[in-house]
């Protein structure tokens, strides 16, 4: 299969833990996994001309992800976030303001290579600040008619609006979004939510008529996810692990999701793949596990060459 150019705009930085720092960032976590997929994985980012900014730049090169794109400022520092997992491997996040990745710059070379891009995933939280909200905006705006528009909305409060959930779902040709969140996108649109025996299939149906996007994914945590295209639907009960915690399991779905739906994959499929990774990070220690690639990705046409060291 030819590897596809997907490019990843948005936040990288450290998740502070109890036990320690991580690499994360939702963007990151998402580079990470389509690279390991077979993927020219780029990452368009930035982060601060400081000592975290060069350990994530080295700790990027044992992974196949693309880190030319990645800017530096020289005034404001590499992102951080504080994370606290409870006892169910539920996060909980103190996202910190000022970062390097609230400066994003609209370069010749962040044109040309969304001008390129196969697929672009981007998401509400980088978008936080004026000036990177411009230029994500901008660089959407550049891709071609065919490129996937990936749309993670991934609230986190209080970094999202009504003005930037309604824009990005304009602009989005993919959405992934979780159950949670759908109460609170159709109460920020002004959208009705009527009974219904499968209320999130509606939700998605109602987002598609609106919306120019094609598939809506709605995760559900352990209890799997819903896929809904214009021809059809599937849901998937989820995969049983031992949670450790669930940072960068998300992301790790969505990635499986954009490299199958690049190749027109059914349903069935793409949702299989997607749970099962997804589960896979759920049960590692990390949001970009070094480990392997589990067994079953041979099952998809995956091996390991695109392994780190």
């Amino acid at each position: 299969m030819r590897p596809r150019r997907i490019v990843a705009l948005g936040e990288v930085l450290w998740d502070v833990l109890a036990a320690g720092r991580r690499l994360g960032g939702a963007s990151a976590n998402f580079c990470a996994i389509a690279g390991r997929l077979g993927e020219n994985a780029v990452l368009a980012s930035r982060v601060g001309r400081d000592a975290l900014g060069d350990e994530i730049l080295e700790r990027l090169t044992a992974y196949p992800i693309d880190v030319g794109f990645i800017q530096r400022d020289s005034v404001l520092p590499t992102g951080t976030v504080t994370v606290e997992v409870d006892s169910r491997g539920q996060p909980a996040y103190r996202i910190h303001e000022g970062a390097a990745w609230d400066e994003f710059q609209l370069t010749p070379s962040w044109m040309a290579l969304a001008a390129e891009a196969d697929a672009i995933c981007f998401g509400t939280l980088a978008q936080r600040s004026p000036t990177s909200r411009a230029t994500i905006q901008s660089l959407i705006s550049l891709t071609r008619p065919d490129c996937l528009r990936v749309f993670d909305i991934n609230l986190r409060r209080p970094f999202y609006s009504e003005e930037t959930i309604r824009w990005s779902l304009n602009h989005a040709s993919l959405l992934k979004i979780n159950d949670e969140e759908v109460a609170v996108v159709f109460k920020l649109l002004g959208l009705p939510v009527w009974p219904s025996a499968d209320p999130e299939r509606e939700a998605a149906d109602t987002l598609m008529n609106i919306f120019p996007i094609s598939l809506v994914c709605i995760t559900s945590g352990s209890r799997g996810s819903l896929i809904v295209s214009r021809e059809g639907y599937h849901r998937h009960n989820g995969v049983v692990v031992d949670v450790i915690d669930t940072v960068g399991a998300g992301d790790a779905y969505l990635a499986a999701i954009t490299h199958f739906a690049l190749r027109d994959a059914p349903l069935e499929e793409m949702s299989e793949a997607a749970n099962r990774f997804g589960a896979w990070v759920a049960s590692c220690a990390a949001a970009i596990p070094d480990t392997p690639l589990p067994k079953f990705s041979r099952v998809f046409g995956l091996d390991s060459p695109v392994d780190p060291g």
